[in-house]
């Protein structure tokens, strides 16, 4: 950096801190809350994630954040900094704290290795001003070992296992004298939708986890095929697939275990459907009364269906009655978990229901603080299709 770094964070994707260095006070510390609400968790953040900038000037401070997997580095100052070189040194930070911890640098390796980051950041940067970021010189000097995750482990295993595949074409994870009258292939995808969306419509963050189930009977070692969305970030996969030529061709290629296994796990933010909109609308009636109404629409093909639907309305910890109707489902004030609870058992695509409530509060003598208005959370399982394939002959 030609200017010095006044400060440097690493948060997760929520925006909350995992690692905060301040090595100048001309700033203040509560930067990451303005980062998290102004870049974060803002509309055009949220809808052009692949256009926005990654420096922005907020007040008097410059913000050059980058992400990796699903932590953001950020780096603040109030000088004129070289960009470029701000970025080069983060990208160092990345690659040095991957080196200490077994080719990993995520939110769980950061949260495990608390002590050793501190000590590495005090010696590579000096009041703000990069020193020296070569982990072979480093290693001279801090001889702590960084604690390998568990999913760090697991990749390393897959590399070993992809690399013996290659080299003796050996497996041991399935018996090579299976034997089917018919052969099947049976494949689910499992998707949790994370969203956060305003009380207008407005979609704020989006996400979805989801992983690939299979059960298959094959006769013999069959090489079974996939292609993936190029859009898909954080891939986990079994030890069956290989790695090398994933790397090379984007093509999932595997030996598959007899029987049921997961293939892998994954995490998208674009192209996301979203399969509900849920648009509240409640008005605080004084200091006694609450009225909520809220919409949930359904969003696809009317020949799907949502099973187990659970919608959990937020209420006052107050709250001492509710008087609840619902065109769909039955729902009841949960004193336990401060929310009018909705369930709906089968809610089909493209149909609307209402649920409309007159809630009453226990009248206080105290100041009131203003009610936070916390999210609504939302639970369901849509099943769309269950694939299987017996065109494979032996």
């Amino acid at each position: 950096m030609a200017c010095a770094c006044a400060a440097l964070y690493m948060l997760n994707l929520k925006g909350d801190i995992l690692i905060q260095r301040t090595y100048r006070d001309d700033v203040e510390r509560n930067l990451a809350s303005a980062f998290r609400t102004h870049i974060i968790n803002s509309p055009k953040e949220t809808e052009h994630v692949s256009t926005s900038s990654p420096v922005r000037v907020l007040g008097s401070c410059s913000f050059m954040y980058m992400r990796h997997n699903d932590v953001y580095i950020l780096a603040v100052t109030k000088s004129n900094a070289n960009v470029m070189l701000s970025f080069q040194f983060m990208t160092q930070i990345v690659a040095l704290f991957k080196n200490y911890f077994g080719g990993e640098f995520s939110e769980q390796s950061i949260k495990s290795n608390f002590v050793l980051i501190y000590e590495l950041l005090d010696e590579i940067l000096d009041f703000g001003y990069p020193q020296i970021v070569d982990a072979n010189i480093l290693k001279q000097y801090i001889f702590q070992k960084g604690f390998i995750t568990e999913s760090a482990k697991l990749k390393r295993e897959q590399e070993a296992a992809s690399s013996t595949l290659q080299v003796t074409g050996a497996v041991g994870w399935r018996k090579d004298n299976l034997r089917y009258k018919k052969n099947e292939v049976f494949l689910d995808i499992v998707e949790q939708v994370n969203m956060l969306m305003s009380n207008k419509g407005t979609v704020l963050r989006c996400d979805v986890n989801g992983k690939i189930v299979m059960k298959v009977f094959l006769s013999g070692m069959p090489d079974v095929k996939l292609g993936l969305n190029d859009k898909l970030e954080d891939v986990t996969f079994h030890q069956c697939v290989n790695l090398g030529r994933f790397n090379t061709e984007k093509v999932v290629s595997f030996v598959p275990p007899d029987g049921e296994f997961e293939l892998m796990k994954y995490r998208c933010q674009e192209g996301i459907s979203l399969p509900f909109r849920v648009l509240p609308i409640i008005n605080e009636m004084g200091r006694t009364r609450l009225e909520v109404n809220v919409k949930a629409k359904s969003a696809f093909n009317n020949k799907l269906f949502a099973l187990n639907v659970v919608i959990s309305i937020p209420v006052p910890d107050n709250t001492a009655k509710a008087d609840i109707q619902t065109t769909q489902g039955k729902a009841k004030y949960d004193a336990k978990k401060h929310a009018l609870v909705w369930k709906i058992k089968r809610f089909t695509g493209q149909t609307e229901s209402a649920l409309v409530a007159s809630v009453e509060l226990i009248a206080t003598t105290r100041e009131k603080k203003a009610w936070a208005r916390p999210p609504i959370g939302m639970s369901f399982q849509v099943i769309s299709n269950n694939h299987a394939n017996d065109d494979r002959q032996q």
